[in-house]
């Protein structure tokens, strides 16, 4: 399984942060999945890749020439495929991806996941996608995702099929039971009027 991490490119204040990153590293080495991240040698980034590097599986990261220009790819991974621009990069990394799981990271990181778990909704993958909720560091998201929910612009359905893990035993064991939301279906005002009256009609 390809393992699409998005992650920020320094490493916080917290030192959990750099622990569940090794631990997600180390999981994803003794899983022999295959690590695809932006292709950073700093922050969680370069943690990642070196973790997962050190353990003996593959790394293949995505990153923009004018990133790469700067020094800031890292020189030892299996693969590095170098792209345009940060839009081709993340088109990139979600065609190329099984499951999508975000660090922490700064609005970049936050970019990313919100996107997959958008796409999801539409049908345009079916893949799992995940917060690594290390510290509660997704927590406020995770509430905010439950106020669109409260809202009306969330199903509940479509909440419960983006995870928010405190570990990766929570991590493995969402894949394993991780079905594809249902794609979403939508009906012009005058169908829905239609609907609406028939109903009315039948009571």
């Amino acid at each position: 399984m390809k393992i699409v991490v998005y992650c920020g490119a320094s490493t916080g204040q917290n030192p959990a942060f750099k622990t569940a990153t090794q631990a997600l590293g180390q999981w994803i080495v003794a899983e022999q999945h295959t690590l695809v991240y932006g292709g950073g040698k700093v922050g969680l980034m370069g943690l990642l890749a070196d973790t997962v590097l050190a353990g003996g599986a593959k790394v293949i990261g995505i990153m923009p020439t004018f990133l790469a220009e700067r020094e800031l790819s890292h020189p030892q991974l299996t693969e590095l495929q170098l792209v345009e621009s940060m839009s081709e990069r993340k088109n990139k990394m979600i065609a190329l991806g099984d499951c999508y799981i975000a660090l922490p990271g700064g609005p970049g990181t936050l970019e990313e996941i919100a996107e997959v778990i958008s796409w999801a909704r539409i049908g345009q993958h079916q893949n799992a996608c995940i917060l690594y909720n290390v510290a509660d560091y997704y927590t406020p998201l995770a509430q905010f995702y439950d106020q669109m929910v409260a809202n009306g612009f969330l199903t509940a359905t479509d909440r419960s099929v983006t995870s928010f893990s405190s570990n990766v035993t929570e991590i493995a064991a969402f894949l394993k039971d991780y079905q594809p939301p249902v794609v979403r279906q939508y009906q012009n005002q005058s169908e829905s009027n239609r609907l609406e009256a028939i109903n009315l009609e039948e009571k």
